[in-house]
């Protein structure tokens, strides 16, 4: 039965043992009056593992690795620091397993909305809703700044102990768009039809893409995120879900990485669902969508399509994520198309990002690749061959590289 306490009655050595995995909401949905607590009282614990996911407080920092072995999914947010001083550990999986892969927890924080209606998730289900019944001790923080929102719902029941804050929840900064990512967004904007459902990633890539489409109509998003951006577009009624093959009205995510934009427009708002990672990512229901158009990422691409979203430079910045599992689901959709973004060059123009050899991981293999943008044009890998993916790779590239790639290929 769920008990409620105080939050400094709250004594995390009789709670959590050493060795324990402790897992909490990424972004905005960290439980951040929980974690601070924690973080406070790491050392009456001894050594204990935490997943962390995006991370965007204080409570992930390299000064609190003395007896906490951080570990995530993605570079994102402040897991950059963590990664830097070689204290982050990565979990390198598709994000459709990623619950498994922690699966059981021993500890599971949440940070939850409290409304006439119950318990809600707020502002993540993603890969914390089958968490829930796997964790030993489950501990949710209600947050009465945090928005109530539909979709998965959460049990009082499987909720050990309670604590109350009032915490303008963490936001996902946002990333302004220049030049190079305005120009990447008109060439998507050609390929997407009215009545579209749409998957973004994030960053400044997506928002511009989304800004694109402000002359669509009748679009749809099912989504592992959303932000402030598509607030934006479902109050302008550019998206409104009409037309989409299931969910018709609703938009759906995992986890709104966004600030107060989305978080207010979501809140109480029926034509925003929060799902699981098992609905938002799984094959079954995204080739059920017909016209998903997934946008996707990378940091670079080689010749034959193969894929890197997580390390540059020598340094895991990015993640696996789930940008395989809707490539997989746009190939499958009815009309679906997977995209992947990149501008062309790194390095103030220095580097090319298309290229023979990839510098890091193979996070999508070749054989899921999909439709490849750069600011120079689109590339459709899609029934090519190696040699006319080459080709067609070097033709999106910046003029300066690729003389090079031609040759490097043997064209």
């Amino acid at each position: 039965m769920m008990e409620e306490i105080s939050l400094r009655a709250i004594d995390f050595s009789s709670l959590i043992r050493p060795g324990d995995r402790v897992v909490w909401g990424q972004g905005g949905a960290e439980p951040r009056a929980l974690t601070e607590r924690l973080m406070e009282q790491r050392k009456t614990i001894g050594d204990f593992r935490a997943f962390v996911g995006l991370s965007l407080s204080d409570a992930v920092s390299p000064a609190h690795a003395d007896e906490v072995q951080f570990q995530s999914y993605c570079g994102g947010g402040r897991n950059r620091a963590m990664t830097r001083e070689q204290r982050l550990e990565i979990l390198p999986c598709h994000y459709t397993q990623l619950s498994r892969a922690l699966a059981p927890v021993d500890v599971l924080l949440l940070q939850v909305a409290e409304g006439p209606d119950g318990l809600s998730f707020s502002i993540a289900a993603e890969y914390l809703v089958p968490l829930v019944k796997s964790a030993r001790l489950v501990i949710a923080e209600i947050n009465d700044q945090a928005p109530w929102t539909y979709g998965e719902r959460l049990d009082p029941a499987d909720i050990d102990l309670v604590v109350r804050s009032s915490l303008l929840p963490l936001e996902v900064p946002n990333a302004t768009a220049g030049e190079v990512e305005k120009a990447i967004a008109r060439h998507i904007g050609g390929l997407v039809e009215d009545g579209a459902t749409l998957q973004l990633g994030m960053g400044s890539l997506p928002e511009a893409v989304l800004d694109g489409l402000r002359s669509h109509r009748n679009l749809g998003i099912h989504s592992g995120a959303i932000g402030d951006k598509v607030a934006e577009l479902m109050e302008q009624g550019v998206i409104n879900n009409a037309r989409k093959t299931i969910d018709a009205g609703v938009t759906v995510a995992g986890v709104l990485f966004g600030g107060q934009s989305i978080y207010q427009f979501a809140h109480r708002n029926r034509q925003v669902q929060m799902r699981s990672t098992a609905y938002t990512h799984a094959l079954e229901v995204l080739a059920s969508i017909d016209r998903l158009v997934t946008i996707n990422s990378a940091i670079e691409v080689d010749l034959t399509g193969q894929i890197n979203a997580e390390v540059a430079g020598g340094a895991y910045v990015g993640a696996v994520g789930g940008a395989m599992d809707f490539m997989r689901g746009a190939h499958a959709s009815r009309g679906g198309l997977p995209i992947i973004v990149l501008p062309a060059t790194a390095l103030g123009g220095s580097q090319s990002r298309l290229v023979e050899r990839l510098s890091g991981p193979v996070s999508t293999p070749r054989a899921d690749a999909g439709i490849i943008v750069t600011e120079y044009g689109l590339a459709d890998l899609r029934g090519c061959s190696l040699r006319e993916r080459a080709r067609r790779m070097t033709a999106i590239a910046h003029p300066d590289f690729r003389d090079a790639l031609a040759r490097s290929a043997g064209l």
